[in-house]
This record gives structure tokens, C-alpha cells and sequence, in this order.
């Protein structure tokens, strides 16, 4: 069986459990910023909007971090397992990223 994450296009499979919780988050945070979309449509207050993005934005970060968990219980701890030592430089990367 071919290793996914060897070519360019990687991907992962999720337990059904793992899927409905960051699938929940994602549905959580679209109704929110549908929500901030409608207080600019009906001219809402700035700093009622600016706290609802803040929000969002806090939101995102809980989904990251979640993800980010599961990925290091994961896909980090089997490719080291295997010997793969690029994961932690493509993780380090990551971190980097997400840290801007």
C-alpha cells in the first residue's frame, strides 16, 4: 500500500469522533462569521463587531489548537515510530507559521 503523505498531495484519515468535533467547530465558526456579516449589512456598532470577530478569531485559535494536538498524537508520533524525521521539520515549519 502506497504511503499517502509521501507525494505532494497528503492526507489523513480521521476517526468519526475526531471528524464531527472539528467538523462541529467549523460549523460553530461559519455560523458566527455569518452572523458578523449580517451585523455589518444591518450597521451594527464597530465595537460590537470588533468583539464578535475577536470571537471568531478566538474560536479559530481553540480549532488550531485542537488540530494541532491531534496531528502531534498522530501523524507526528507514527512517522517518528517510522524513522521519518522530516515530520518534525515540517512540524517545526508549521509552528513557525501558525506563530507570525
Amino acid at each position: 500500500m502506497e504511503d499517502k503523505r509521501e507525494c505532494c498531495h497528503k492526507t489523513k484519515e480521521r476517526s468519526e469522533k475526531e471528524y464531527k468535533d472539528l467538523s462541529n467547530r467549523l460549523s460553530r465558526i461559519e455560523g458566527q462569521v455569518r452572523g458578523i456579516k449580517k451585523m455589518v449589512e444591518n450597521d451594527a456598532y464597530c465595537p460590537d463587531i470588533l468583539i464578535q470577530v475577536s470571537a471568531v478569531n478566538a474560536a479559530l485559535n481553540s480549532f488550531n489548537k485542537v488540530l494541532l494536538a491531534n496531528h502531534i498524537r498522530t501523524c507526528v508520533t507514527d512517522d517518528i515510530r517510522k524513522g521519518r524525521k522530516e515530520t518534525v521539520d515540517e512540524l517545526v515549519a508549521t509552528l513557525q507559521k501558525l506563530m507570525r
